[in-house]
């Protein structure tokens, strides 16, 4: 009896290395937790190499299974991201093909092409899936890649390359329309102005008028035309058609049916023998111009890019053995001393060494007012060196200076796809496909129940159907807008670091504010003097700082800097006195002068008399207020506070204009808190929070089911900003709060918040105008075409209104994005701040 075969279960193998070990006992640990995943065949992981081989059942795990187990082993995997440039894509379908293609390589995690930007952006494991191998499946797929190492470089080349193919399209564009306009005029002009046609047929016969017509549109066909073969009957042979492909069909078509009629008529019907060369010849012009004007329009959405790239030279003056040379910026090494002359760019980070001058740093600080920079300064790329010459080390280079990251998170927000976007990416896969089937489906009508000639009327509207259906629309209406949007938004000084940010900030419900740092100045500042009489309000300023130039207190420095910005030098103290709990005292000057609370006095016996209200009023309004007496008698009051930003209270109602609920989270008590946020006009007070109960108070805010958007600045803010649906964190803070947030505001200045969301739902506006418009356009459009109007009222739509429709629907989606650009934030702010390692901290990881 024969055996029966045991089926084989498919395996899959991934090869993926470990950082973190250090010794046997980790490999083995990565080897036991691997092993015990279900699915796994076998696991082996090699401590020399810092390799783990995993041989596993793809239908029970993924790779993604695999990394995140070495993860809960405590160790981490190293994997690999990237960017390509992507050319040949026409539309949303390509894209879709190139993202499959590179989904279906083995050691690929994560893959998004973006058609707006013409990039695909990986996640992937190197030790198993090489760029070379990356680049091959989008050849393979049927495109190109542009292979540049540089980001300056490859921006460049994807500049030429745009303006090559805008070049190469108005070419083709010209050498059509030359060709189609004698078509068109021999042909539509005779069948519009009858003494014309007589005209015509009398000087030309019929059947060297049609091969006249055929010469041109051939012409046509597979002149300019060719392109729509060469990529659409490769994508139709995969089974995986696209636009390309509808046109190709369409235009084939007409074309086709008329080499019948002229050259073997008698293999057509009897009084459908008609000639359709202007169809196909028009058709073709129009999608080449409808084209152009897209290439056109879509140049002008990188231009928040381009801008940013420009402020980089590309030369640098670097001293090496003695000699200074002129290199290439991306030559210039970390530890170079860089020269630069008056009125040029700084080319990289680094810290001066020699000389003395001012430096424009508008572009990062939004400060118009150049800082004077020194030895030991920090010095940061693309700003403008003023008046004087300056030698600097190179502290960071290419990837890493400031510049080139600002330039990075941009990037990756732009290639960022928003949650809005799964449904168009449902709807781009199956498109072409179904177009297809309608159009089939419009033949068989028309051919079965249309009237004579019928085969004249299927034809035409087949075409028609395959010639509006326009995926190119919905592919763009998404991409474009956030590429203007966050350029815009990178221009008013908000980076968004993903595109669930860029959706989320503008539909939050609450808005919540942490208190030191954003909305308050984080420092203590003197905010009131209020004096007795017989005093004045410089002389007791000096008296108190002199006194508190000795005290530890914290609050003791604001009265010092106070003291001195109002008198400069202070008197020396004799006799000084700490009472902890109570205050400070000492001699200034031959004068007796004591300071501290309420209680303090009371116990040198001395009586507050009517300061004692304004004590009490100071403390209302959340500040610190304490006695000064002088020779035994209370001379005044000084309040300390952390003093609100000048920006807080506009930002505040900005909010509320939006519609937004404003919340409040501090440490504070709750008099305090509420005496702010009475201030403010804040809704809600969370106060008295320990600095590791943020997150949980945020988590309170999120219970009743309200999307809630956090603002900090604080190292005890990261958990509250991870917490919240959207983290915005101020760019003045700690890196720790900025790593941790969604979005960065590169300046203090809290009226940025507002302008982030006011800036997220004109993009969403804009993204909801795009797809309205793509995906009302197809699917009214297109029964037109079939012709569902016409047993009702005889109207039929021509295939060259067709073409000019579906021209013109990707040339509006373009330009309604561009629109962006005119964004007018609600508030004027500061664009950024020059703390150089939060702005690094913003784009690393």
């Amino acid at each position: 009896m024969a055996e029966t075969p045991t089926p084989t279960t498919p395996t899959g193998s991934l090869r993926v290395g470990v950082s973190g070990m250090t010794c046997a006992s980790c490999s083995a640990r990565v080897e036991r937790t691997l092993g015990r995943l279900e699915g796994v065949a076998e696991a082996n992981v090699n401590l020399a190499t810092e390799q783990a081989t995993v041989v596993f059942d793809p239908a029970k795990l993924t790779p993604v299974g695999v990394l995140d187990a070495i993860r809960d082993a405590g160790y981490e995997p190293v994997v690999a991201e990237t960017e390509l440039s992507v050319t040949g894509m026409t539309c949303a379908a390509c894209s879709a093909r190139v993202e499959r293609a590179l989904s279906k390589v083995d050691g690929v995690l994560s893959a998004s092409v973006n058609l707006a930007t013409e990039r695909a952006t990986l996640r992937y494991l190197p030790d198993v899936a090489p760029v070379s191998r990356l680049t091959g499946a989008i050849r393979d797929a049927g495109y190109d890649v542009l292979e540049q190492a540089e980001r300056q470089s490859r921006s460049d080349a994807e500049r030429e390359r745009r303006e090559a193919e805008r070049r190469e399209l108005w070419t083709a564009v010209l050498i059509a329309g030359a060709l189609t306009v004698p078509i068109f005029a021999l042909d539509m002009g005779a069948m519009l102005i009858p003494p014309v046609g007589d005209w015509l047929h009398a000087l030309i016969p019929k059947q060297t008028m049609a091969y006249l017509l055929f010469v041109l549109a051939t012409g046509v066909m597979f002149g300019p035309g060719l392109r729509f073969f060469q990529k659409g009957w490769p994508a139709l042979r995969r089974g995986s058609p696209d636009m390309n492909s509808l046109v190709m069909i369409g235009t084939s078509a007409a074309y086709g049916y008329s080499v019948v009629a002229t050259f073997t008529p008698w293999l057509l019907p009897a009084g459908t023998v008609h000639v359709y060369y202007e169809a196909a010849a028009v058709i073709v012009t129009l999608i080449l111009l409808g084209r152009y004007f897209e290439a056109a329009a879509k140049g002008r959405t990188g231009e928040a890019i381009r801008a940013l790239m420009r402020l980089q030279p590309r030369t640098a003056r670097v001293e090496r053995d003695g000699v200074e040379l002129e290199v290439d910026v991306d030559a210039v090494r970390r530890g170079d001393v860089v020269a630069v002359r008056p009125g040029e760019r700084v080319p990289v980070d680094g810290v001066v060494v020699a000389g003395e001058s001012y430096v424009d740093e508008s572009m990062i600080s939004g400060e118009p007012i150049p800082v004077a920079k020194r030895a030991g300064d920090p010095i940061t790329g693309g700003t403008i060196n003023t008046n004087g010459s300056l030698r600097f080390e190179a502290r960071a280079v290419g990837a890493d200076t400031v510049l080139a990251q600002i330039i990075a998170m941009v990037e990756a927000a732009q290639g960022a796809k928003l949650p809005i976007q799964a449904l168009v990416d449902r709807v781009v896969r199956v498109f072409v496909p179904v177009v297809l089937g309608i159009a089939t489906l419009t033949l068989v009508t028309w051919l079965v129940f249309g009237p004579e000639p019928a085969l004249t009327f299927a034809l035409v509207n087949t075409v028609a159907v395959l010639i509006i259906a326009c995926p190119c629309a919905m592919g763009l209406a998404t991409p474009t807008s956030i590429m203007v949007g966050t350029g815009k938004a990178a221009e008013m000084g908000v980076l968004f670091r993903n595109g669930v940010a860029l959706q989320g900030v503008g539909q939050a419900d609450v808005v919540a504010l942490d208190k030191t740092g954003t909305l308050t100045k984080g420092r203590p500042e003197v905010t009131d003097v209020v004096t007795a009489e017989g005093f004045d309000e410089g002389t007791l300023l000096t008296l108190v700082g002199a006194v508190e130039a000795d005290s530890e207190h914290p609050i003791a420095g604001a009265m010092v800097a106070a003291a001195r910005s109002n008198g400069g030098e202070l008197p020396r103290v004799e006799a000084f006195e700490a009472t902890p709990g109570f205050g400070v005292a000492g001699r200034v000057d031959g004068r007796t002068v004591q300071v501290g609370a309420g209680r303090y006095l009371q116990r040198l016996g001395i009586d507050p008399g009517g300061l004692a209200g304004t004590v009490e009023r100071l403390a209302d309004e959340g500040k610190t207020a304490v006695y000064v007496a002088v020779d035994g008698r209370a001379a005044g009051v000084v309040a300390v506070a952390d003093a609100l930003k000048p920006s807080s209270a506009e930002a505040v109602a900005a909010l509320h204009a939006l519609g937004k609920r404003v919340a409040m989270i501090t440490g504070d008590d709750a008099r305090t808190a509420h005496a702010i946020a009475k201030q403010l006009g804040i809704d809600e007070v969370l106060a008295e929070v320990l600095p590791d109960g943020k997150a949980e108070a945020v988590r309170g805010l999120q219970a009743s089911g309200r999307t809630v958007a956090f603002v900090g600045d604080g190292i005890n803010d990261a958990p509250a900003l991870a917490q919240a649906d959207v983290g915005l964190a101020i760019g003045t803070g700690t890196d720790v709060a900025i790593e941790s947030a969604d979005v960065v505001l590169m300046s203090g200045d809290l009226r940025n918040v507002p302008n982030a969301i006011a800036l997220s739902r004109a993009t969403l506006a804009n993204i909801r105008q795009n797809l309205f418009w793509a995906f009302a356009y197809n699917t009214l459009l297109i029964p037109v075409a079939a012709g569902v109007l016409y047993p009702a009222f005889g109207l039929l739509l021509s295939p060259i209104f067709a073409a000019a429709a579906m021209g013109l629907s990707s040339v509006f989606v373009v330009s309604n994005a561009l629109r962006l650009r005119r964004f007018r934030p609600p508030m004027a702010a500061e664009v950024g701040s020059a703390r150089q390692p939060a702005l690094r901290a913003a784009v690393a990881g």
